[in-house]
């Protein structure tokens, strides 16, 4: 082999070293909306309290060929006088490529980079099923799911150190 060869084989072998991650697919898994008190809670002074829950999941799809889905799910379940007046649901999920991570750097790529990726398009699929139901859009704030991935290993080496 010459020099020249020698250094593309080399390059080449370098190059599927380095880290890679690049988005494949996103895509509405499932979503729902309920109003169970619809039409009645149309007549009431609108004055709602809303609680969210959102969760984050991952699979690997192929882990030889570095392909992983993630969900993010958001649930919002708006109350007006102690009556639930609608509930959203939306699993939002994307394909992503994520290789040569060490497994902090997968696992912190998974549970945090990528969902924050997935929630513009989860908070504005929520924001239309919301206004379909006729009702005001919830605009929700931004999450900070570096900082609520931090408080989730710190529960974690909690739970471990308790155990």
């Amino acid at each position: 082999m010459s020099d020249s060869q020698n250094a593309e084989t080399q390059e080449t072998q370098n190059q599927e070293q380095q880290p890679q991650f690049a988005l494949q697919r996103i895509y509405l898994k499932d979503a729902s909306f309920e109003s169970p008190k619809a039409p009645e809670i149309f007549r009431s002074q609108w004055q709602p309290e809303v609680k969210l829950d959102m969760n984050t999941t991952h699979t690997a799809l192929s882990a030889e060929e570095g392909l992983y889905e993630v969900v993010l799910t958001l649930t919002a379940t708006v109350i007006q006088n102690e009556e639930t007046s609608f509930v959203v649901e939306v699993h939002q999920a994307g394909i992503f490529l994520a290789r040569n991570l060490q497994d902090a750097e997968l696992h912190h790529t998974l549970g945090a980079f990528c969902p924050n990726l997935l929630f513009p398009y989860a908070r504005e699929t929520v924001d239309s099923m919301v206004t379909r139901g006729s009702f005001p859009a919830l605009m929700l704030a931004p999450v900070n799911f570096d900082a609520l991935y931090a408080q989730a290993l710190q529960r974690q080496a909690e739970q471990s150190a308790q155990h």
